[in-house]
């Protein structure tokens, strides 16, 4: 028996659907509420981090406690409502239209991540693109430098300028020279890690939510650039250092959550679907500091590798199910970890071994 039939005999996807089945279902009062409130107090958070002088006065210490506390309060929230951007992929193309505009209005546009930038994760769940060069959420990291970790890591700090460029620049332009609208469209219209990635065409209806979510972004990028000289007469204030300063947090940790969401074994061939299972992680345990870094169920990435039409707050009811219904030797259980640094550090020293085979082999066919 071989490898792929090996792993196909330790697990049964028509026994885990048995366990599950009764969970696809998404609960509309769960997301709106979950939403609302997270979005509407992170927008409180930032207010009153900015004007935390004019509240808790000028003592130094108090006043940099409090700021420290409000910024770890607003990107915590701000983490958890953007990454509701998931969760509206994976939602019935035809439903929840509403929640959808809402997402934008009060996530999507203000944080220059409006939902067309997501259309392509549908491709990360394709089971003949996944890891592949049609997979633009996926690189073979295991078989890379190990530099290749920090500076996706590093990414974050470039990302928020890149976003401005995009919809303040590269937008308008596109109507001025519409020739430039195709390569803007392939190259620079996904959310993805791959930079080579190239979109496709998601049909008139996707053609047309990105141009009205283009125009919204857009005008929000004159507001960002007008408001400041308006409001304080200075290029550049605290609204602007303090906005980017949360959006470079909330990409450092979606990258290093990204990082240890999978295992990154693949080297670009096409995985089969024990192989992809195995290839990504669940972190069930430590919730009350699991949930900070992967809110909104991203901390089970296996199971929702698994069951992608599950909605985030019944992933871990169906992750106790799986646990406790699979057989021992089922793959779904190595599927688990505890620590999220501990599988990148995992990450990390599989890539070093890598290279130094590598390096190694060179070396062997230099002195042949």
């Amino acid at each position: 028996m071989n490898a792929s039939n090996t792993l196909n005999s330790r697990f049964s996807i028509r026994e885990a659907k048995s366990l599950v089945k009764d969970l696809s279902r998404p609960n509309p009062l769960i997301y709106w509420v979950d939403f609302t409130a997270t979005i509407l107090i992170g927008h409180a958070a930032f207010h009153f981090l900015l004007n935390a002088a004019h509240y808790v006065g000028d003592s130094p210490a108090v006043l940099w406690g409090t700021r420290v506390c409000l910024f770890g309060l607003t990107a915590t929230l701000y983490m958890r409502a953007a990454m509701f951007i998931h969760e509206l992929i994976h939602l019935p193309a035809d439903e929840y239209r509403g929640f959808r505009i809402f997402w934008n209005l009060l996530c999507g546009i203000p944080f220059l991540i409006p939902s067309f930038l997501y259309y392509p994760h549908v491709d990360h769940h394709r089971r003949k693109h996944y890891g592949t060069d049609r997979d633009g959420e996926y690189l073979d990291l295991s078989h890379r430098h190990p530099a290749n970790i920090a500076l996706f890591i590093a990414a974050a700090f470039v990302v928020p300028f890149a976003a401005f460029i995009r919809f303040a620049i590269m937008t308008p332009l596109s109507w001025i020279a519409p020739s430039f609208r195709p390569w803007m469209e392939k190259h620079a219209s996904s959310m993805i890690i791959d930079i080579f990635y190239l979109r496709g065409d998601f049909g008139p209806k996707a053609a047309r939510i990105m141009r009205m979510q283009e125009v919204a972004c857009f005008l929000w990028c004159i507001v960002l650039v007008l408001r400041a000289p308006i409001a304080s007469g200075q290029l550049i204030d605290g609204f602007l250092v303090h906005a980017y300063l949360i959006s470079v947090t909330l990409i450092l940790t979606n990258n290093i959550r990204t990082l240890g969401a999978h295992r990154w074994t693949g080297d670009g061939r096409e995985l089969s679907f024990e192989e992809q299972l195995l290839d990504s992680v669940n972190y069930p345990y430590r919730p009350w500091f699991t949930e900070l870094w992967g809110p909104t169920g991203t901390r089970y990435h296996a199971i929702h590798h698994l069951f992608p039409r599950l909605p985030y707050h019944n992933l871990g009811i169906a992750h106790r199910r799986l646990a406790a219904g699979l057989p021992a030797d089922s793959l779904y259980h190595e599927t688990t970890r505890v620590s999220l640094i501990a599988t990148i550090f995992e990450l990390y020293r599989r890539a070093s071994r890598r290279r130094s085979t590598t390096e190694n082999q060179g070396n062997d066919r230099q002195a042949a």
